[in-house]
């Protein structure tokens, strides 16, 4: 069959496009680019992006194109860093329909759907007291499918319980597409008379490895490590029957020998108590003969870090002193240690204490229970990776090599590796590692662009492999799979005989190699210095983007457009393209052009801006900053516009308040359905320049009451009350039995609660700015902030009494815009801190929903909001999986599909809840629209199950 072509591509998708609709066959060059791209330092785009959302649709998929000789490839998450899930053929990525799951035997064991983020799992299994093994850095971000396939483990699990040793059960479609489901028994029977060739061949290699005892004694020991490399072997030695076999292959193939649809785990004990120690030795060997001495002791994890690793962190904030001071050569284990109850904990702690009596110690080991403490100490672990990637040059990536040496050797590998890397050149790599396992990463900056990089990339991996794979019968892949970037070393590492039971096994399952080709195996020799991704000079906000994917399952418009490393992904590839200038080709010309046109609405348009993946992001970046950039760039014409906007701005408030009225009145004459259409359709007219009509919209708020007088010589507690603009434009919902504006109930709280309400001068004409700022008219937004700032000093005499923004969105606006000696306050934190003590609440006899907005969440405050909401309602519902809304200010009118996007999983979770609360009065509106109920501002839970604690 000959190589695939383009028409061959175009053909392909004419085949899918019966069964799977258009928007889930992507082939336009904004799409492919992005969604082709994952963490590894490898870029090749997808012809074709196809998003099945059940097997069927997979099966058809994997159907056509093995008609036509099309490979396929299978991303999940795309968190992997070794290469193995990008593409130049045809990439299968899992959407929305892959996030199934059942807890079964009380939480003994649970089965998912390979699209179910890791930490999702676990958060099912909470409430049993269990999780899942495998324990990845990346688990927040990750997805069961990337988990098993790569047979991922973390700093806990180590080789007892990842994937390999908990999977239970397993259902699978291979190649040729024949679906199997190990915990279906009339399924299997099924397959043991449809594919009896493959099992047999299977049970056959089997016999043969376990009769050749030198290669079964090779396979046992690499297995007591930590081992990716190639194929799962051990699956050869550890079980004869041919699906145990095949289950047990699947795991850690790395999408080459099937799709795992389902995978049912057993689970582990989460051990509720938790201590943690930082212990610092002298020198490396010390460290070592330490970490073999706590292989014995009730540890749950040793995380090793050198002097480099310790250096990379100790000026960051809250970092302990002793750092600093620590000599050269010095090394740190951190020791995690987990117990049942607190005796539990304390008789592990006291073992450990006693192992590590006798070997010398910088500082005296002293474990702690603290929460802020422990949390601290794994920061620094966790804030290793980072460290380096938010120093290295513009146009570097940053390289993990993940390598395990058996324990009785550590000290040596250690120092061994250590010269290597420091022979080559790469003075800036830090090591650290799963310690307990022998697992160690070394993290330096690599830049491929400069003539000589590339070798001297390749000699350092070359002597790596020969140093760890045959000197020390180590793992070259500990835990990160083989991919691309270790597949021309696994034969080395393994030997000539097993590296030939590899090609063997995927024979059986994959005869014409479609599966994910050049992963695990390859006959490219030079396979790992191919297809190396570009990292051009962008901007300042994003160029240290590793494109690491963490940010990415926090973002509303994940599941409609782009994710916030697509949006660099492509913002990198329309600066490489205008960098080469007159050196463009005519293709490049119009890629180029297709990008820039694309961009703006998958981009741009349907970006929140919210800020939650710098949350989420090791190196802190907030790509809705690029976006306003961008805006501020393609807006500058309106500047002129946002400036009378501005300068007038209780008469642009007015005119809301009024086209709301006329919305209202027009909904009562046309009804909910007619109105609904007569939008729709104005706004299709128009070319979407005008908002959507939502039955979720509000009244008018009422003004009126902003007018009251302060008493004259009143003693009570002062508090500074600033309604935002947008609850000062909208007041209740129309169909809600709370039939309160914002400003209402806030003022009926802080009198039931004893304070003295100061209200800023001329309240109508301010604004903190952020509808400004969020349209990328900076100037303006910074001229809001200060005429706000002015006033606020003014109303609270220099900071003297707090200040009650009843929008946490413009709360956070206020604290990173206004003067510091501000004591800013959202609904939540004034609530919690202020107004409980002063109240006597009543629990409500109500199932209720919180939805924590994205900027109580920068705020650190989701703790204190279900606390509040806890204290009001008998049973707080907070929605999984639900971050930002999408609503964005005035989105939910401008780009209505984000927010619907956003929410398409709300109502379900929701389902039976008597109302919602939260503490945006924009984002109430979409909550309402998608959830089925009415949201309202957390105020108005206290107020209705409060009174005044004063006799």
């Amino acid at each position: 069959m000959s190589e695939p072509n383009a028409a061959t591509f175009r053909e392909l998708k004419a085949a899918l496009a019966g069964t799977v609709p258009a928007e889930r066959l992507i082939d336009d060059p904004l799409r492919t680019l992005a969604y082709g791209t994952d963490a590894s330092f490898y870029r090749l785009v997808p012809r074709l992006v196809v998003r099945p959302e059940d097997e069927q649709e997979l099966q058809l998929t994997l159907a056509e194109c093995r008609a036509r000789g099309v490979s396929v490839t299978f991303r999940a998450a795309g968190t992997s860093l070794s290469g193995q899930a990008v593409t130049d053929s045809v990439l299968i990525q899992l959407g929305r329909g892959w996030r199934g799951h059942e807890i079964l035997d009380e939480g003994r064991a649970i089965r998912l759907q390979p699209g179910v983020i890791g930490a999702r799992a676990n958060q099912l299994l909470g409430p049993f007291g269990r999780k899942i093994g495998p324990d990845p850095a990346s688990i927040a971000s990750c997805m069961i499918g990337g988990i098993a396939a790569n047979n991922a483990s973390g700093m806990c699990c180590g080789t007892a319980q990842n994937s390999y040793r908990t999977v239970r059960d397993i259902r699978v479609v291979l190649a040729d597409g024949a679906l199997l489901d190990t915990a279906d028994a009339d399924s299997v029977a099924a397959f043991r008379r449809s594919h009896a060739d493959l099992l047999a061949g299977l049970e056959r290699l089997s016999e043969t490895t376990r009769a050749d005892a030198a290669l079964a004694e090779r396979i046992r020991h690499k297995y007591r490590l930590k081992n990716t490399t190639g194929y799962a072997l051990n699956s050869l030695v550890d079980f004869t029957d041919g699906v145990e076999i095949l289950k047990h292959l699947m795991i850690g193939s790395e999408g080459t020998l099937g799709f795992i649809s389902t995978i049912t785990y057993d689970t582990v004990v989460d051990e509720p108590h938790k201590a943690a120690a930082l212990a610092f030795f002298p020198d490396m060997a010390a460290t070592c003969r330490a970490t073999i001495a706590l292989k014995r002791s009730p540890v749950s994890a040793v995380e090793l870090m050198d002097r480099a690793a310790l250096h990379s962190v100790e000026r960051e904030p809250g970092m302990p002193e002793v750092l600093r001071t620590l000599p050269e050569g010095a090394a740190a284990l951190l020791i995690d240690v987990r117990g049942h109850d607190d005796a539990d904990l304390a008789a592990r702690m006291a073992e450990v204490q006693a192992t590590l009596e006798g070997i010398r110690t910088l500082e005296p080991v002293t474990f702690t229970r603290d929460p802020d403490t422990y949390a601290l100490y794994w920061k620094i672990r966790k804030g290793l990776f980072p460290a380096v990637g938010a120093v290295r040059d513009t146009g570097t990536t940053v390289i993990i090599e993940d390598v395990a040496f058996p324990m009785e050797r550590l000290d040596e590998g250690v120092l061994a590796l250590t010269d290597i890397f420091h022979r080559h050149g790469y003075q800036e790599a830090i090591l650290f590692g799963h310690a307990l396992e022998g697992n160690l990463h070394f993290v330096f900056p690599q830049g491929f662009e400069k003539p000589g990089e590339v070798e001297r990339y390749q000699a350092l991996m070359d002597e790596v492999a020969q140093l760890v794979g045959v000197e020390y019968g180590g793992s070259l892949k500990a835990e990160h799979g083989t991919g691309r970037n270790m597949a021309p070393y696994v034969e080395l590492e393994w030997g000539p005989d097993a590296y030939a039971l590899m090609w063997e096994i995927k024979a059986l399952f994959d005869p014409e190699n479609l599966l994910n080709p050049e992963v695990i195996l390859s006959r490219n020799p030079t396979l790992h210095l191919e297809n190396l991704k570009p990292l051009p000079a962008t901007d300042p906000i994003v160029d240290k983007c590793i494109e690491c994917g963490f940010c990415e399952h926090v973002c509303p418009s994940k599941d409609l457009t782009l994710t916030p490393r697509q949006r660099i992904v492509i913002a990198r590839e329309m600066s490489r393209l205008e960098a080469l200038g007159s050196r463009l080709t005519a293709e490049e010309s119009a890629r180029l052009a297709a990008l820039r046109q694309d961009y703006r609405y998958a981009g741009d348009e349907t970006c929140a801006a919210d800020g939650l993946c710098a949350t989420q992001c090791p190196v802190g970046i907030n790509t809705g900053d690029l976006v306003r950039e961008l805006r501020r760039d393609r807006l500058a014409g309106r500047a002129g516009l946002a400036r009378r906007l501005g300068r007038h701005f209780s008469g642009a408030t007015r005119l809301a308040r009024g086209a709301l009225n006329v919305a209202g009145a027009a909904n009562r004459v046309l009804g909910d359905d007619l109105m609904g259409r007569a939008s729709a359709g104005a706004r299709r007219l128009s070319g979407d320049r005008l908002p959507q009509w939502t039955p979720a919209l509000p009244q008018a708020a009422p003004i009126r009451l902003l007018k009251r007088q302060a008493s004259a010589g009143d003693v009570r507690d002062k508090v500074v009350y600033l309604p935002s603009c947008a609850t000062r434009v909208f007041g209740a919902t129309r169909h809600d039995a709370e039939s309160r504006s914002v400003m209402e109930i806030a003022l009926s709280l802080l009198d039931k609660a004893g304070f003295e309400v100061i209200l800023p001068e001329m309240i109508g004409h301010l604004c903190c700015g952020m509808a400004f700022q969020s349209k990328g008219q900076f100037d303006e937004a910074t001229h809001k902030a200060r005429e706000l700032n002015r006033e606020l000093l003014l109303a609270s005499q220099n900071g003297r009494y707090p200040v009650l923004s009843d929008t946490s969105p413009c709360t956070l606006q206020m604290r990173e815009q206004l003067d510091e000696r501000l004591e800013m306050l959202e609904p939540v934190a004034f609530a919690h801190d202020y107004l409980l003590p002063r109240l006597a609440v009543t629990p409500l006899d109500e199932r209720v929903a919180v939805h924590v907005t994205c900027s109580s969440t920068r705020m650190g405050l989701t703790d204190k909001f279900v606390d509040l909401a806890r204290a009001c309602a008998r049973e707080v519902v907070v929605p999984a999986e639900i971050t930002c809304c999408g609503f964005a200010g005035d989105k939910g009118f401008s780009t209505p599909e984000l927010n619907a996007s956003a929410l398409e999983a709300l109502a379900e979770q929701v389902s039976g809840c008597s109302a919602g609360y939260s503490n945006s009065r924009t984002c109430e509106i979409g909550l309402s629209q998608h959830g089925g109920i009415p949201y309202r501002s957390i105020l108005s839970l206290l107020d209705r199950a409060s009174r005044s604690a004063s006799p």
